[in-house]
């Protein structure tokens, strides 16, 4: 058996309110590395486009305040 297969054993015998915390766990764990990358990217410029894209649209008067 395989780490994998041994981890997915035990996920299967979670009790619900177990197997809710592993869930949000790793609900805030891919969250946390969406964060990360943002902030990698933003550092190297790689949404530099989109900062661009909100001054162009502002300066069209595309832009409308948020409710």
């Amino acid at each position: 058996m395989t780490a994998l297969q041994k981890i997915q054993s035990e996920i299967t015998s979670l009790s619900r309110d177990d197997y809710r915390s592993l869930r949000r766990w790793f609900w805030e764990r891919d969250w946390q590395e969406w964060d990360r990358q943002i902030e990698k990217d933003s550092a190297a410029g790689k949404l530099d486009f989109l900062v661009e894209e909100a001054f162009a649209a502002k300066k069209q008067g595309r832009l409308r305040e948020l409710p």
